[in-house]
C-alpha cells in the first residue's frame, strides 16, 4: 500500500497557483499601474476635499471636514441600495468599540461582511463594464486600416496607442480608382466619446469620398457643414487630409487645426513642416472655413516620406513633466527620413518610449509615415496586419 504525499501536493498547488496569480505581475507594470492607482486617488481626493484652505476664512478645513467631504464623494458614487449598507456598515464599525463579547463580534462580522458583498458588486459591474469596453476597443480597432499597407507606389506604416481603453484619434486610409487618400483627425476629449464620434465621422468620410471623390479641402468643408448642423454639438476635429493621385509625383493636402505634417525629402536630403492655414472642423462657419482654409500641391517623389500624427506625439511627458517637442521628430526625420516607412515608425517609437519610460500618457498617439517608393519595387493592396499597436508592445 502506497500513500500520497499530501504535502508535496499541496506544496506543489500552492506554487501552481502562485505561478498563475503573478503570471502577469512585471515590476514595470507594477509601476506603471501603482502610478495610475495613486493618480486616481488623488484625483477622487481633489474631487472631494476641494481647497484644503477654506475660501472665506483663510484657514485649513478642519480634518473631520475633510473626512465628512470624503465620505460623501465616496457614498455618492454607489445606487441608493447600497448606500445605506456602506452607511449602516460604517456605523456598525463604530459602534463594535463600544460593546464587547458577542454583540460586538456579531457586528463587526456583519459590517465586514456588508462591506465586502458591496466590493463584489461594484467589481462584477466593474468587470461587465470593461467587457463592454473591450468590445468597443475591438469595434474601433477592426475600423481601422492595418498598420502596414503598400499600393499606388507608397510604403505605408502607422502607429496607434490610446490612453484609455478606447479613443479619439482617426486614421484612414481610402484607396480609389484615382489614387490613394490618407486622412489623420483627432477628435476632441478622450474615452468611449470621443471614440463613438471618430466612429460616425469614419463612416461620412468613406461616404463622401467615395461618392463625390472630393478634394482634401472639399472633404473639410463637407464635414464641418455636417458638424455645425447641430448646434448643441461642441465637438472639433483638427484633421489633415492628403490625396496622392497614381503615377503622380506629389500630392494634395489641406489641415484643418491639426498638428503639420514633417516631409523628408532626399533630393535636397531635407525636412520640411507643411505649413497651411485652416480651423478645426467645428470651430467656425464653412463659409469662413473655405476662404481660410488653403490647399497645397507638395512634390513627393521617389525617396521621399512624410510623417503625419497627432498631438498626443508632441505632448507626451517624462517623469519630469517635459514634452516629447517637435523638435525631436524633426531630428528623427532628417536622420532616418530615408528608411522605409516601418523602420522610421520603430526609431520613433523606440525614442518615444525612451522619453516617457514608465510615464502614463495622458493622450491618444497616433502617427503614420508615407514613403514614396523608389523604382523597382512593385505596389500590392493593403496587406494583412496587426491593426494595433501599443507603446508596452515592445
Amino acid at each position: 500500500m502506497s500513500l500520497k504525499n499530501e504535502t508535496k501536493e499541496t506544496l506543489e498547488s500552492t506554487k501552481s497557483f502562485y505561478r498563475e496569480y503573478t503570471d502577469d505581475m512585471t515590476r514595470e507594470r507594477f509601476s506603471r499601474e501603482l502610478h495610475a492607482d495613486t493618480d486616481r486617488l488623488m484625483e477622487l481626493y481633489k474631487d472631494a476635499i476641494g481647497s484644503d484652505v477654506d475660501e472665506i476664512t483663510g484657514e485649513p478645513v478642519p480634518l473631520h471636514v475633510k473626512a465628512g467631504r470624503l465620505f460623501k464623494s465616496l457614498s455618492m458614487r454607489l445606487n441608493p441600495t447600497r448606500r445605506i449598507v456602506f452607511g449602516v456598515s460604517l456605523a456598525g464599525f463604530a459602534l463594535q468599540f463600544l460593546y464587547s463579547g458577542f454583540f460586538a463580534t456579531a457586528l463587526l462580522t456583519v459590517s465586514f461582511a456588508a462591506m465586502v458583498m458591496i466590493l463584489l458588486l461594484e467589481l462584477l459591474e466593474k468587470l461587465d463594464v470593461k467587457q463592454e469596453m473591450d468590445l468597443a476597443k475591438e469595434l474601433q480597432v477592426s475600423l481601422l486600416p492595418p498598420s502596414k499597407a503598400r499600393l499606388a507606389g507608397l510604403d505605408i506604416h502607422s502607429f496607434a496607442n490610446t490612453a484609455k481603453d478606447v479613443g479619439g484619434d482617426y486614421v484612414d486610409l481610402i484607396e480609389t480608382d484615382e489614387g490613394l487618400y490618407y486622412i489623420i483627425a483627432d477628435v476632441s476629449g478622450k474615452g468611449l466619446s470621443a471614440a463613438l464620434y471618430m466612429i460616425r465621422m469614419q463612416a461620412l468620410v468613406h461616404l463622401l469620398i467615395k461618392k463625390d471623390k472630393p478634394t482634401p479641402k472639399q472633404l473639410f468643408i463637407e464635414l464641418n457643414n455636417y458638424i455645425k448642423s447641430y448646434r448643441s454639438d461642441k465637438t472639433f476635429i483638427t484633421a489633415i487630409a492628403a490625396f496622392f493621385p497614381k503615377n503622380e509625383d506629389y500630392f494634395i493636402h489641406a489641415r484643418a487645426g491639426h498638428n503639420p505634417a514633417i516631409l523628408y525629402s532626399r533630393e535636397k536630403d531635407i525636412t520640411v513642416e507643411l505649413q497651411t492655414t485652416g480651423f478645426a472642423l467645428g470651430m467656425t462657419k464653412s463659409a469662413r472655413l473655405d476662404n481660410f482654409m488653403k490647399e497645397s500641391r507638395i512634390s513627393f517623389k521617389e525617396g521621399d516620406s512624410v510623417l503625419f500624427y497627432t498631438d498626443g506625439l508632441t505632448e507626451a511627458r517624462n517623469e519630469e513633466g517635459d514634452e516629447y517637442g517637435t523638435s525631436r521628430i524633426r531630428s528623427l526625420m532628417d536622420i532616418y527620413g530615408s528608411l522605409e516607412s516601418k523602420s522610421i515608425v520603430k526609431k520613433i517609437q523606440t525614442s518615444l518610449e525612451a522619453f516617457i519610460g514608465n510615464t502614463r500618457t495622458a493622450d491618444d498617439i497616433t502617427f503614420s509615415v508615407i514613403c514614396k517608393e523608389k523604382s523597382g519595387v512593385i505596389a500590392g493592396s493593403i496587406g494583412k496586419a496587426k491593426k494595433e499597436q501599443t507603446l508596452t508592445d515592445v
